[in-house]
């Protein structure tokens, strides 16, 4: 089933950010684009380069209005730790979401339970709070932020301007498509 314009669960969770912990919520979400990056756990291979991969490129999201959640099932004191203990995961600024409790991976259907972890699952959230756009990768597979990055432009052009749809390898200032009417129905 698909969770294309799913509206997200209400949530309240333990983060880690700006070296501090705090709460973020959905409220925290409504009115701005967000991306929600789950990922196994801390401490692991791949993770820690997909993660610095967005660090790198958080003042990019930044700056057309997309804030980053990086969501495992540890806890927001595993998330410093890790944080403290990483030359990778330091350059983190965006908040990592504690998802202990494996409500977060749930409702995002991206849960291994029989491992107790989430699968590598990236989506995009508009300022309604429902998915627009999803990923998920298997675990040993990692992610790119630059093309995440695009798809998120991409998604905001087309939340803006309704008739038009962005072609493969679309970029900001690129043509776009407009359907015909009676193609309209089929996208």
């Amino acid at each position: 089933m698909s969770l294309i314009n799913k509206e997200i669960n209400d949530f309240s969770v333990q983060a880690f950010m700006n070296n501090s912990f705090d709460t973020v919520c959905k409220s925290d979400i409504i009115g701005k684009w967000s991306v929600f990056f789950f990922y196994p756990a801390d401490f692991s291979f791949v993770c820690p380069t997909e993660l610095e991969d967005l660090a790198n490129m958080y003042d990019r999201f930044k700056a057309i209005g997309c804030e980053i959640y990086s969501i495992s099932a540890d806890t927001h004191f595993v998330h410093k730790a890790w944080h403290d203990a990483s030359e990778r995961v330091s350059k983190i600024q965006y908040p990592m979401l504690a998802d202990p409790t494996h409500a977060l991976a749930r409702d995002f259907d991206v849960l291994v339970e029989s491992r107790g972890v989430a699968e590598r699952g990236t989506f995009i959230i508009n300022p309604e709070g429902k998915i627009v756009a999803y990923e998920i990768n298997s675990g040993n597979v990692g992610r790119n932020a630059e093309e995440l990055l695009r798809k998120v432009q991409a998604c905001q052009f087309v939340y803006e301007h309704g008739d038009e749809v962005c072609p493969a390898k679309w970029q900001p200032g690129a043509p776009t498509l407009k359907p015909s009417l009676d193609l309209v129905g089929l996208l």
